[in-house]
């Protein structure tokens, strides 16, 4: 049949009518999964990001604690997802860049899975040491690490994990043979700490800041380019003459192939909150830097954590079932 002028600009109408795929999303809840147990960085901050999101979306936002394997079976739910905006991955980037140099087996493909949506919050690492040790600084700690190879402990979170691999690249990059002491947890680490079962831990500064104004553990140094606000008193691994920098990054994503309109109105809109002093104003007072920006700053640190975390995990060997 022939087309019309008529016909035409029925269609060019309808097309103009029409809203673009994403501007009639969410159109039933949203669940932000976090693939770690309750009460952690990331889930405090996804708490409090929800009501905001609920708010300004008009729909709710519901976080959903789904834990285990290093992150990987929240990530999975997520992956797998229909990419509708109504599942989205509030992580570090553990299950999203770096479990497939660590994990024999990923039921995901991370190089593929997902989509960058907003950075969500950094948390830069500090050295501490039990009351009782002897160390007044990094250089201390060194030199009596080289004295005895393998007689120093240091804890982390458990394999794989963020302290773990600041710990892995402390002692790549000072030449250091130190126990790798695993818990389940940041806390249960922390405790032995204190309690002098362990020498030392490099822990994110959000988690352990209590203990150092305590008094309970000494920091020794920041794993950071500049002094930290909330310790001015304590120098950076850099002033005490060791090039080691370390953070951690959390953020937020979506399943791949999710529609770049809804992407980009999350971002925006995380970005916004973030500003709000009630949001993560807990946490910054805390250490924690908040975050932001754009989907495509968060990707371009993404690749950065793979690039600098993949040899670490080889050079030591890091693996998990």
């Amino acid at each position: 049949m022939p087309i019309t002028r008529r016909d035409t600009l029925a269609s060019a109408a309808a097309l103009l009518a029409a809203p673009a795929f994403g501007q009639g999303w969410p159109n039933r809840p949203v669940r932000i999964v976090v693939p770690f147990p309750p009460g952690g960085l990331v889930d405090t901050l996804a708490r409090a990001l929800s009501p905001r999101l609920t708010e300004r979306f008009g729909q709710p936002f519901v976080v959903e604690n789904r834990a285990g394997a290093g992150g990987n079976i929240g990530a999975d739910v997520v992956a797998k997802s229909a990419p509708d905006g109504h599942t989205l991955l509030a992580s570090s980037l553990g299950p999203v860049a770096v479990n497939q140099y660590i994990y024999r087996t990923m039921p995901f493909d991370t190089q593929t899975a997902f989509a960058p949506i907003v950075l969500l919050i950094s948390t830069p690492k500090v050295l501490c040491v039990g009351p009782e040790r002897p160390w007044r600084d990094v250089q201390a700690l060194v030199a009596a690490a080289k004295a005895a190879p393998g007689r120093l402990t240091a804890g982390s979170a458990g394999p794989g994990t963020s302290l773990h691999l600041a710990l892995e690249l402390f002692k790549q990059t000072t030449g250091t043979d130190i126990q790798h002491v695993p818990y389940r947890g940041a806390a249960a680490a922390i405790t032995d700490l204190v309690g002098g079962q362990i020498d030392f831990v490099i822990d994110n500064l959000p988690n352990i800041l209590g203990q150092i104004t305590g008094g309970r553990v000494r920091p020794l140094a920041a794993a950071t380019a500049t002094r930290l606000a909330q310790l001015p008193d304590v120098p950076t691994m850099a002033e005490q003459g060791i090039d080691f920098t370390f953070g951690t990054a959390f953020g937020l994503v979506a399943p791949a192939g999710t529609d770049d309109a809804i992407v980009q109105r999350l971002a925006a809109t995380v970005s916004e909150a973030l500003r709000d002093p009630a949001i993560g104003g807990r946490l910054a007072q805390q250490g924690a830097i908040l975050g932001g920006g754009s989907p495509a700053d968060f990707a371009a640190l993404i690749a950065r954590e793979k690039a600098v975390l993949a040899p670490v995990i080889r050079a030591a060997n890091i693996r998990a079932e």
